[in-house]
């Protein structure tokens, strides 16, 4: 397995792991590779350096508290503003799972209450409820299940 650091056309940067060189290339080559923040698929590897395993003595010594990073808190303003998003409507809608849409369709029909819901649907799932002029739109981030 191999890590690359990679940019995309729109200079978005994140990481991603290969089964090896080729198979990167591949991807890329296919336009399968897409940028997690905008979606762009011109994708390109970052100039990176290599990973050196430091020696015994210096691995041993653990690192400081305060060359740590803050994992919990956003790397940027799109992911703080995601984060925000993400509580107003986990705050004020109820969460129904794989159960959305015969939830939206009850409401639309008339057969439950109307209430702000959020879910999961298939792709064309929510594109069938788009053409059937139910007022639903994706959300920018995935439910807690999916989330490490």
């Amino acid at each position: 397995m191999i890590r690359y650091n990679l940019k995309c056309r729109a200079g978005h940067g994140f990481e991603s792991w290969f089964q090896n060189a080729d198979a990167f290339f591949a991807l890329q080559a296919a336009k399968q590779l897409g940028c997690p923040v905008c979606g762009v698929a011109e994708v390109e590897k970052e100039l990176m350096a290599p990973a050196v395993r430091a020696s015994r003595k210096v691995a041993a010594a653990p690192e400081p508290e305060a060359n740590r990073p803050d994992l919990t808190a956003p790397a940027s303003d799109l992911e703080a503003q995601i984060a925000t998003l993400r509580r107003q409507i986990e705050e004020n809608s109820e969460y129904v799972g794989m159960n959305f849409v015969t939830e939206a369709r009850a409401m639309h029909a008339g057969d439950a209450p109307e209430r702000a819901i959020h879910g999961e649907a298939k792709a064309d799932e929510a594109r069938q409820m788009l053409e059937d002029g139910l007022p639903v739109a994706p959300l920018p981030f995935l439910p807690v299940r999916k989330v490490n």
